[in-house]
């Protein structure tokens, strides 16, 4: 009977073995510290190893735990008390005490960005590793990437950079809340949020023209509705005067500020305008209805980010990447079917 390769990631201990000349079981055996292998064969397969970036899990559980400074910087604009990053950093802050780690923070401001200061407590020497939470420009982000330490991006990404993000499901996440609507008897739906801005708010807008797509329903220019500028997170919408009948934001802060402006027109929701928002935060003047939308998995993204970055600070070699987390739609109050699902 032929038996499996014994494997972690994209190199095996078959593979070290043949590139050696030993079986696996011999690989397997010098990799753990265990009897059986002399001390010269040992080092040539430890040697080999290294060389062919293999990744012993072992050791890395035991780096891991290892104490780290991390750096978690978070650009001002985005962080009002109250604000979704302000609730990611306290669960970010949590997950890395549960580790036995320190957070060292730093507001990124408009300015240190588009000068391409360096963070301070990069240019102090002060952490092992950094987090980069919210998207800044892309020139700075490509900066902060080519620095000696590791840094995650964290609800971001850049295809360029040379550094691991970790981000929400957010195509998958919008084309659910959009296909939802279309079951529902929905034809004319519309997307706030300014594509542009940022990986996250284009990937939510992807999502939905997938479903429109997939649907065969058309996408009108006047229902793409913008809801903020490049370099602030300020809301600002300004809806057209023919409306659709649903109108699907990339967050709930958006969704909550389109309700408001309907009911300045005289419209209900979800009666006259069906709206569903994204990430599933609520702040302290939350009013009704309760809105349906789109729950990303907050902690598992803060856990995997983490993970992540001690793995770089212990000396792990593996291509960059991004990992998606899951979530889950939630459906309340704020849109309803126009007719039977079709």
């Amino acid at each position: 009977m032929r038996r499996a390769a014994i494997s972690t990631g994209s190199i095996t201990m078959r593979e070290i073995g043949k590139q050696v000349g030993v079986s696996a079981v011999t690989v397997s055996k010098a990799l753990a510290g265990k009897p059986g292998v002399g001390e010269e064969m040992r080092k040539k397969i430890l040697k080999a190893a290294r060389e062919m970036g293999y990744v012993n899990p072992i050791a890395v559980q035991a780096e891991e735990r290892r104490t780290l400074n991390v750096g978690i910087l978070a650009l001002d604009r985005y962080f009002a008390r109250d604000s979704y990053y302000a609730m990611f950093y306290k669960t970010l802050v949590q997950v890395l005490m549960d580790a036995g780690h320190f957070a060292l923070m730093e507001l990124l401001t408009n300015e240190d960005e588009a000068e391409l200061t360096l963070p301070r407590l990069m240019q102090n020497g002060r952490v092992d590793g950094m987090i980069l939470l919210g998207q800044p420009s892309r020139e700075y982000l490509r900066m902060i990437a080519a620095q000696p330490i590791p840094v995650v991006f964290l609800d971001f990404y850049d295809e360029w950079a040379e550094a691991d993000a970790v981000v929400g499901d957010n195509s998958y996440g919008c084309f659910r809340l959009t296909q939802h609507l279309i079951r529902n008897g929905h034809r004319e739906i519309g997307f706030v949020g300014s594509i542009g801005v940022t990986t996250s708010i284009m990937d939510r807008y992807l999502g939905y023209y997938k479903a429109m797509l997939c649907a065969g329903l058309p996408i009108r220019e006047e229902w793409l509705i913008p809801d903020r500028g490049p370099t602030e997170d300020r809301l600002s919408v300004s809806l057209p005067e023919k409306l659709p009948t649903a109108l699907v934001c990339n967050c709930d802060g958006a969704a909550r500020l389109v309700i408001r402006l309907l009911r300045e027109r005289g419209l209900r929701v979800p009666e006259d305008v069906s709206v569903v928002g994204f990430d599933d935060f609520s702040s302290d003047d939350e009013e009704e209805p309760a809105l349906s939308t789109f729950r990303l998995d907050v902690p598992a993204m803060a856990q995997t980010a983490v993970q992540l970055l001690a793995q770089r600070c212990v000396g792990v070699q593996k291509p960059f990447g991004r990992v998606v987390v899951g979530g889950q739609p939630i459906y309340r109050e704020s849109e309803r079917p126009l007719k039977n699902e079709v």
